[in-house]
């Protein structure tokens, strides 16, 4: 991956951190205000799962940009880029398991059911994107396995020369 590459996605990250930041301190109390007419369980509800879900992100922004400064160094191909990796896996989960939370919070509400199903679509997709990345671990682990191979027989090879 070059370098400009990965100056684009860290500007990406960064602005992505930023917004959600935002959103956590100014956009959800103001959908705080604007839901004061709605039932407190609702009320609640919406937003805690809103600030949570924008969390998700965040933790997987994070572990995006760590994985980022390994590739950079040239130490992605380790076994410390699995624990990124799993933060990652779990963040999606979770943003999956928040939609569906935020889909069955609109649901007894009169809101359109077309809405109460995209939601659970997106959670759907949600939990497909956690499983690519699971499987993106295992692809991870089987080229750490052939770096290693490949050091081993460099070694041997350099040791009969």
């Amino acid at each position: 991956m070059g370098r400009t590459t990965i100056v684009i996605l860290r500007v990406v990250i960064a602005l992505a951190l930023l917004g959600s930041l935002v959103v956590q301190t100014v956009i959800a109390p103001l959908m705080w205000i604007d839901l004061d007419g709605a039932p407190m369980w609702f009320r609640v509800s919406f937003v805690v799962v809103v600030i949570l879900g924008v969390l998700t992100m965040q933790v997987f922004a994070v572990c995006v940009w760590m994985l980022l400064t390994k590739v950079r160094r040239g130490s992605i191909f380790q076994e410390s880029s699995f624990r990124y990796v799993d933060v990652i896996i779990g963040a999606i989960g979770a943003a999956a398991l928040l939609a569906l939370t935020f889909a069955f919070v609109l649901a007894p509400t009169d809101i359109a059911p077309g809405v109460v199903g995209l939601v659970c679509g997106a959670a759907l997709v949600l939990g497909g994107m956690a499983l690519l990345v699971f499987v993106m671990k295992a692809l991870l682990r089987q080229a750490i396995e052939r770096e290693n191979e490949a050091q081993k027989l460099r070694t041997e090879l350099g040791e009969v020369i």
